[in-house]
């Protein structure tokens, strides 16, 4: 079994180019929580209005992402792809610009709903043009380290760039953007009309899915604000299982469903992406109660805050290099468990956290945590995708991306929401109940997981060399 597949010189530049537009959603997404602070002081914004900045993006990438899975398999990866890479630069350039919340807060918004039918078109692509076992998981793997990356660079990038002036937080994505549009142009295949586009496409279940999304993401945003207002988030949530039970409806009598309801019945898939909503739930949930902790307790700025969490991007070394090995001598199943164990060690030794804990202290488990999400990332990637049908590789893509967006949101809300409701006069017990949340997540995805993945290691490559081309004859991107 090869330990290292070798990609030939086109297939990395196809890669790169993908790699690129995960690296610029990562960044986007770091750079503005940096920069918040200083548009809001700027612009003159109220609290309310600044969270908005921010939401935005979430309820426009959340509740998209499976319609944006969906619609590259039924109208064309690429197309897909360079369409709303376009949309993302555009809108990204537009938030440069803005002198009034409600233009940032739109502006946002069409960004994440952009990044919503470009994120899956680009894992779809990496799906069905690398050969299923070792080349595909590489490029999987080298696709997840690079989004950790760019998260992990994007903290430290954002507080140079607002110094500068928080405008070039939208303005330098615009040039990464345009860079990567124009490789993608003369990298991607083209394409023919999909195939599945000719038997009609779903337009009903499209408008409820997306409706459902936007609720729940709401509903979960409102988390964030503990017990006032609960009525509403109540109602969201209501409201968004009500048009998902209509969304089960509508696909049962769709002659072309925009979810086929029988894919859900794929275990491995499902708890894959549950799993995935879990931990990268509890990953950021901890990492914003460090934030907290670091800038509110400490006194840190953000810029010191950033340089001090660049460490759990390791990630984007170990994705890469380390977990392939890994992943080609034990399989997903067991490398992803091993992943959330010891995410939860890291968290449950956090828990004793002290005032005056040394940053000395603190680094190995920042250093451990990045390792944990190396090593479980890229596994339940690559078991979210495994054997799933070329023609429905971005309903996978989509479903994975939904409960990513879904997990990051459902643990910066709780941790919110714990840690706004146990505030007393020692402020280390709210920051402590907040932690428990990242606790509890990893540990239910931990058990989640811990059966009903793929279990068997990635078989040899079978009828084609590691080095060949990266997109066969046999299949449109």
């Amino acid at each position: 079994m090869p330990k290292n597949p070798t990609l030939s010189a086109r297939a990395w530049a196809l890669l790169l180019v993908l790699c690129g537009t995960i690296f610029l959603e990562g960044i986007d997404v770091a750079m503005l929580a940096v920069a918040v602070p200083s548009i809001r002081s700027d612009l003159g914004l109220s609290t309310g209005t600044a969270a908005w900045v921010m939401s935005a993006y979430v309820l426009g990438y959340a509740g998209f992402t499976l319609l944006g899975g969906r619609a590259a398999d039924l109208l064309g990866r690429r197309r897909m792809f360079l369409t709303w890479l376009t949309v993302f630069m555009l809108f990204s350039g537009l938030g440069g610009f803005a002198t009034e919340g409600w233009m940032l807060i739109t502006a946002r918004f069409v960004t994440g709903v952009a990044a919503a039918f470009m994120t899956p078109a680009a894992m779809s692509i990496i799906t069905t043009s690398y050969a299923e076992g070792p080349e595909r998981n590489k490029a999987l793997l080298v696709f997840a380290g690079t989004a950790a990356g760019g998260f992990s660079l994007g903290l430290v990038i954002g507080g140079l760039l607002t110094a500068l002036g928080w405008r070039w937080v939208f303005f330098a994505p615009v040039i990464l953007a345009g860079a990567v549009l124009l490789a993608a142009f003369k990298l991607l295949p083209a394409e023919g009309r999909p195939a599945r586009a000719t038997g009609g496409f779903d337009l009903a279940g499209a408008v409820v899915a997306a409706g459902a999304m936007l609720l729940l993401a709401f509903g979960i945003v409102r988390l964030e604000h503990g017990l006032d207002s609960w009525e509403l988030a109540a109602a969201a949530f209501a409201a968004g299982l009500l048009l998902t039970g209509l969304f089960v409806a509508v696909e049962r009598r769709a002659k072309n469903p925009l979810v086929r309801l029988g894919f859900l019945r794929k275990a491995a898939t499902v708890r894959a992406d549950l799993g995935m909503m879990l931990f990268v739930g509890a990953f950021f949930g901890f990492q914003f109660v460090v934030t907290l902790y670091l800038q509110e307790l400490r006194g840190w700025s953000s810029f010191e805050t950033a340089l001090a969490l660049i460490v759990m991007g390791v990630d984007a070394v170990l994705a890469p290099t380390l977990t392939p090995r890994l992943v080609n001598r034990f399989g997903n199943a067991k490398v992803a468990f091993g992943g959330f164990v010891l995410a939860a060690v890291t968290y449950v030794v956090f828990l004793q956290i002290g005032s005056d804990w040394t940053y000395a202290a603190m680094f190995p488990l920042l250093l451990l945590n990045g390792v944990a999400f190396a090593v479980v990332y890229g596994p339940l990637t690559i078991a979210a995708t495994d054997g799933v049908d070329e023609e429905e590789q971005g309903l996978a893509s989509g479903l994975l991306t939904t409960a990513t967006q879904f997990g990051s949101a459902v643990g910066i809300s709780a941790v919110t929401a714990v840690y706004g409701l146990s505030a007393t006069s020692d402020p280390m017990d709210a920051f402590r109940a907040a932690l428990a949340v990242p606790v509890a997540m990893v540990l239910l995805g931990g058990l989640l997981t811990a059966t009903g993945l793929r279990t068997r290691p990635v078989r040899h490559m079978e009828a084609e060399s590691p080095s060949a081309e990266p997109v066969r004859e046999r299949q449109a991107v």
